[in-house]
């Protein structure tokens, strides 16, 4: 009975870490169903990028408010897990506050720093839930946030408070003990809340609280996967991986590319047959397997937040465009492309796509292709490429552009220019 605990906390360990491992492996395989991009150049960039981006917190404080608030939890994140790291070597081996015995007098400090951290980050949580639910911040109430997302989010903020709740009250009883020889600056003025109990309720209390820590912290780890603050991992990948080209440059397809030029060719032989190239390359996409594993890691890294939305032109004078529904529509997509694939084996088509089923031709012409999007996503997600791909899929493959635009294309092709009138026709306003 001796090593109870020990077994029990080793076995939820173990099954916290193998269901966590399958769910960031289901998501692992449903981005690697896009099209394979080149994102290996650069890589001093992409260090850099990933270091100033995700890990410096640098777009964020274009909003300096929401910047510094949002700071407080990603510092609280990264510093008070090398506590939790503590708990689980005194879960596993059956230990006391492991650190302590190596760091002396400096333990004591460390830990009142975690306190305080933990009271900044339920004070932060306070703010983000009263700007959330009562302030009512407009890009929080927008359509695409109805129902589980916006609880997602509430959840988030409940279960960060019950565990730094529950870590103080676990200093805080402890102080009580007897045998304590620890005090820590916030738990100190707290543990009188618990004084008066016997030791071995005291012991029983403490217990509780850190069971409740630790095991909030792995039913923590393994919600991630199935919520927007998966972006607290893919954030450092998704900002490595991102687009390290001029905002204003766009990808151009290599087919179209290939006839335009041989057109231009004077020597070329307009009756030659093409060259076996293999396969002519789909223009665009139009489900969600057509775009990039770029363009699907951006999809689950979108934090919801609606910067991006809150930024957009279109969406700002009452167009249907929301450039965070973009990302939440085509992660939504890819997951149950993803589900699909789990029940049969491989995908069968459902007859559903991302372009039509999920997005529609209303959004994607609506976007002015400004960039505004791209420049105020705090991780470097890319709606507008998603966008400019579907548009290309609707123009060259289903001829589904717009009348003006379809007939100004027209124009194009026929006379070479944009405007309905002939070469021969172009300087008659001299005349006039």
């Amino acid at each position: 009975m001796q090593f109870l605990p020990n077994i029990i906390f080793v076995a939820l360990l173990g099954g916290a870490i193998f269901w966590f491992s399958k769910n960031v492996g289901r998501i692992r395989r449903n981005i690697l169903l896009g099209r394979d991009v080149d994102r290996s150049d650069n890589a001093s960039g992409r260090r850099a990028n990933m270091l100033r981006v995700a890990f410096g917190q640098s777009k964020m404080q274009a909003r300096p408010i929401a910047g510094f608030l949002h700071f407080i939890i990603y510092a609280s994140f990264l510093i008070i897990n090398i506590e939790v790291l503590e708990i689980i070597i005194d879960g596993i081996f059956g230990t006391h506050r492991f650190f302590a015995q190596f760091l002396g007098g400096a333990y004591d400090v460390i830990i009142s720093f975690f306190e305080m951290l933990a009271v900044a980050t339920i004070i932060t949580v306070v703010i983000f839930w009263w700007r959330r639910n009562v302030g009512k911040l407009d890009r929080f109430h927008k359509p695409e946030m109805e129902g589980w997302p916006f609880k997602d989010a509430n959840i988030i903020l409940y279960i960060e408070v019950a565990l730094m709740f529950a870590l103080l009250n676990m200093n805080a009883v402890e102080e009580n003990f007897t045998s304590s020889n620890h005090s820590f600056i916030v738990s100190h003025s707290i543990a009188p809340l618990w004084s008066g109990l016997s030791d071995s309720t005291l012991h029983l209390m403490e217990r509780f609280f850190w069971w409740i820590h630790i095991a909030g912290i792995l039913a923590f780890l393994n919600y991630l996967p199935f919520s927007k603050h998966f972006h607290i991992i893919l954030a450092f990948p998704n900002t490595y991986y991102a687009n390290l080209e001029a905002k204003g440059r766009f990808a151009n397809n290599a087919t179209v590319t290939k006839e335009v030029k041989l057109m231009m060719d004077p020597s070329a032989d307009p009756f030659a047959a093409p060259a076996p190239d293999g396969p002519i390359e789909k223009f665009g996409a139009k489900d969600a397997m057509d775009l990039s594993w770029v363009n699907l890691l951006n999809a689950y890294t979108c934090t919801e937040c609606g910067r991006c939305t809150s930024e957009c032109p279109a969406n700002l004078t009452g167009k249907k465009l929301s450039p965070r529904k973009i990302m939440m529509d085509t992660r939504d997509r890819i997951d149950e492309i993803g589900k699909n694939i789990e029940a049969n084996g491989e995908f069968k088509d459902d007859g559903k796509t991302l372009l039509g089923d999920y997005i529609s031709q209303e959004e994607l012409w609506a976007c002015t292709s400004c960039n505004a999007c791209v420049q105020a996503c705090p991780v470097d997600i890319d709606p507008l490429n998603i966008i400019m791909q579907l548009r290309n899929f609707a123009t060259m493959e289903e001829s589904s552009a717009p009348a003006e635009l379809n007939a100004m294309m027209t124009n194009v092709e026929n006379n070479g220019a944009p405007w309905p009138f002939s070469q021969m026709d172009r300087a008659n306003w001299i005349n006039e």
